[in-house]
């Protein structure tokens, strides 16, 4: 009896896997909430761990080049992620109100949405491009890279911005095919970037160096795109975007405008932070601290980035519920999503703290990298069932539509606490570079206790979007 009903559980484990990576379209406002988390979850999870193995697979061969171009990858991602952060920011304005207008069975509405936030990011691809080609040196000057690394990466960082339209579009077509609930769609499109990516990095930097690592990364991204593409103008999925989609609507621009500036600075926030330490790091520790800490980052991103795909499916579940009236299950979603990712992160934060050396030993020979990464990793893993509950918290604001809370909290907690932090246990008490490393993990923290406060206030059932 007990063993019937086990297999029968399993098999319906296997048939929601199945149903979610289908991409067969749900009503996401009925029936039951572990199963609509379980259902946007999964691909969500699976779209961004490709991500995540590619990081490390992309930092694996570029550690083997030596020094100063794991650093030049480094301190160029780290400057990059302003890029991921307008991106992350117009897909978030996307997914709110993709979500709400999908919660309101209005498929129509959404995809002229859609289409809308595509020009507004084609028109801030053009200046980021140009500003990344033009003034490739001069970042990575900025960044404190000695003259070997502006020298050997200049060419790295030039391809990489070059590049930087793949990334926003990747980014936020994906964000659209969230709000409408088709996350297996988006795991699809990502995993297409990730796989093409894999395949070319090593045969890439074998034959180009490091520029080739720039060169797999923008040719998986467009790769990606064009998918995505084919799917929003030729495929049968519930969002099908027209010509007339792409009629300038000077209202509906404002409005993903409106929600998506604060989402953009958002993040720029964060990213400005990650970047300020990043320099930090470099200033008191030297390319080997900055190397050991880059490898360190690549292993939190790879964690992170799962965990990241729950919070998307939050925010997915809080706008389609917000759209059709069903405020109590929005938050319902995010509280037992909260639960879900909270377990997850707890045992990463356990794999950090007792298994750091074999991890970073994976990446490199050099012992005085090694023992950066390991101590870097130890330090921030040590918070990290935190992160995964301020994620969820901060997604569900923003899938409401409320993405100015969020911005004013990573204003403070990020510019006004962890960067002043950082410099201080730096330089005031002599930690130097462990000092950049305590700070980040206390900043979470706070980070997490602000965003759950904010959410339980409730304010945010009451945005109009």
């Amino acid at each position: 009896m007990l063993f019937q009903k086990t297999k029968l559980n399993i098999l319906r484990v296997f048939k929601l896997i199945r149903q979610s990576l289908n991409g067969e379209q749900q009503d996401y406002t009925k029936g039951s909430i572990p199963k609509s988390v379980f259902l946007l979850a999964i691909p969500m999870i699976l779209e961004l761990s490709l991500e995540s193995v590619f990081a490390l697979v992309d930092i694996y061969f570029v550690s083997k080049l030596g020094q100063n171009a794991i650093a030049t990858v480094g301190l160029t991602e780290s400057v990059i992620t302003i890029i991921y952060s307008i991106s992350i920011g117009l897909s978030t304005a996307a997914t709110a109100i993709v979500a709400r207008r999908i919660g309101e069975k209005n498929p129509e509405a959404a995809a002229h949405a859609g289409a809308q936030s595509l020009i507004i990011a084609l028109i801030v691809t053009i200046v980021v491009s140009l500003a990344g080609v033009v003034f490739a040196p001069d970042i990575l000057t900025l960044m404190g890279a000695s003259n070997e690394v502006v020298a050997e990466g200049a060419v790295f960082t030039r391809i990489m911005f070059g590049g930087s339209a793949a990334i926003i579009l990747l980014f936020l077509i994906n964000g659209i095919f969230r709000g409408a609930g088709d996350a297996a769609m988006a795991m699809k499109s990502l995993w297409i970037a990730s796989i093409i990516n894999i395949i070319l990095c090593p045969i890439l930097i074998h034959y180009f160096g490091l520029k080739g690592a720039a060169i797999a990364t923008v040719i998986g991204r467009s790769s990606g795109v064009a998918y995505q593409c084919y799917h929003l103008f030729k495929g049968s999925g519930i969002l099908r975007f027209k010509m007339h989609h792409f009629r300038i609507d000077k209202v509906l621009i404002k409005s993903i405008i409106h929600i998506g500036w604060p989402a953009t600075f958002q993040f720029i926030i964060a990213s400005g932070s990650w970047i300020i330490l990043a320099r930090l790091v470099a200033e008191t520790g030297g390319t080997s601290a900055s190397a050991g800490y880059q490898i360190a980052i690549r292993n939190v991103v790879f964690f992170i980035l799962p965990a990241w795909g729950l919070s998307n499916a939050a925010a997915t579940l809080v706008g389609q519920n917000l759209g059709a009236g069903q405020i109590d299950r929005a938050e319902k979603s995010v509280m037992l999503t909260t639960k879900y990712n909270a377990i997850f992160m707890s045992f990463v934060m356990i794999l950090f703290l007792f298994f750091s050396p074999p991890i970073i030993s994976f990446f490199t020979t050099d012992e005085t990298v090694i023992a950066y990464g390991v101590q870097s990793l130890q330090i921030i893993g040590s918070a990290y069932i935190f992160y995964g509950i301020s994620m969820v918290m901060m997604q569900a604001l923003n899938g409401a539509g409320d993405t100015r809370t969020p911005t004013i909290i990573n204003f403070a907690c990020f510019w006004m606490f962890q960067i002043p932090l950082a410099y201080f246990l730096a330089y005031g008490t002599n930690l130097n570079v462990s000092g950049v490393f305590i700070a980040i993990p206390v900043a979470e923290t706070l980070i997490a206790v602000v965003a759950w406060y904010y959410f339980k206030k409730g304010k945010w059932k009451e945005v109009k979007v």
